[in-house]
């Protein structure tokens, strides 16, 4: 094992490529009640590059190692670790910085991945399917049959929502931008699939035999958030949780006074820090179930080692992608 592992560095905000860079650190010691993960994938989200650009809410002292979500294999434990093994698979927690080949993590933050899930999948699970899974438990009690819609439904959060929802008895209209994406949705459990446009609310009744729609997802924003208000029954909820089109959301009064919709919020880190040990592996294990099944799979477009973080990051900016850009750890 050598002496340091790399790791991706960042001093000042601003453009990720521009300021992004790989330095050697040492190869991290467990001091008591820490493991050492030696970290094999970790994804580049949205909030990532959010973050390395100065625009997310959490600000990491600089200078900083990027990456909320990974995971990898205990291979060190200190003194007073008994809830975790080395040889174990654990989810990293959002707040360790991902991007290196590994880590010196407080034990009672890890979360132990079951037999059966491979690390590049188990590095997905922690943002976008749980999000997916609070999103159809947290705000409308639905029951097998009824419908939800969402905008964004090619995203990573949009399929974990198409899967948890098909496992669960829920119907959904899933709302995309491009019409090769159709066949794809259907095919992960998707009941609906409809390119957006100005006449959305006239083809999710048609598409729905005009059942009422409780339930809407948006990661999206502006005029696209707007449709999926206007397709939802009243006193329904509307729950935002991106902001692709950097856009904001603009509600006509009427909707509210003639609706009575609510909108809501999710942001999962912040879920995340407030629930106990307890809930997060009662909304863990059923992910693990559905992983274990073969569903869940986050797509991946292409993965990059860390030496060419400036080149990975660069193309996770870039829209109409096939799937996540994710570093995987050699040996």
């Amino acid at each position: 094992m050598s002496k340091n592992i790399l790791a991706a560095v960042y001093e000042r905000h601003g453009n990720p490529a521009d300021v992004l860079h790989v330095e050697s650190p040492p190869w991290p010691t467990p001091a008591a009640g820490e493991a050492v993960v030696k970290v094999h994938a970790a994804p580049i989200n949205p909030a990532d590059l959010n973050q390395i650009e100065g625009k997310y809410p959490i600000r990491a002292h600089l200078p900083a190692t990027p990456g909320f979500e990974g995971a990898g294999v205990v291979i060190d434990i200190g003194a007073n670790v008994t809830n975790i093994a080395p040889g174990t698979l654990v989810i990293l927690p959002h707040n360790v910085g991902t991007w290196r080949d590994a880590v010196a993590v407080k034990a009672d933050e890890l979360v132990s991945v079951p037999a059966g899930i491979e690390p590049v999948y188990a590095a997905m699970l922690k943002i976008n399917p749980m999000t997916a899974w609070r999103l159809l438990h947290d705000y409308v009690d639905l029951e097998k049959g009824n419908w939800l819609i969402q905008n964004a439904a090619n995203s990573a959060a949009g399929r974990a929502v198409i899967q948890i929802a098909h496992e669960l008895g829920y119907k959904t209209v899933n709302v995309v931008r491009r019409a090769e994406l159709i066949d794809e949705l259907h095919a992960e459990g998707g009941d609906v699939v409809l390119v957006d446009g100005e006449n959305l609310r006239d083809q999710v009744k048609a598409a729905t035999s005009g059942a009422p729609i409780r339930l809407g997802l948006n990661a999206v924003g502006g005029e696209s958030a707007l449709r999926l208000a206007n397709c939802l029954a009243p006193g329904s909820t509307l729950v935002t949780f991106g902001a692709m089109s950097l856009q904001p959301l603009k509600i006509p009064n009427g909707l509210l006074i003639f609706k009575d919709l609510r909108f809501r919020g999710i942001w999962i880190n912040k879920w995340y820090d407030n629930a106990t040990m307890q809930e997060r592996m009662d909304a863990f294990r059923p992910l693990f179930e559905m992983a274990k099944r073969g569903l869940l799979k986050t797509k991946v477009e292409k993965a990059y080692t860390l030496s060419e973080a400036k080149a990975a990051v660069t193309h996770a900016g870039q829209g109409k992608r096939s799937g996540k850009i994710i570093f995987e750890f050699g040996e």
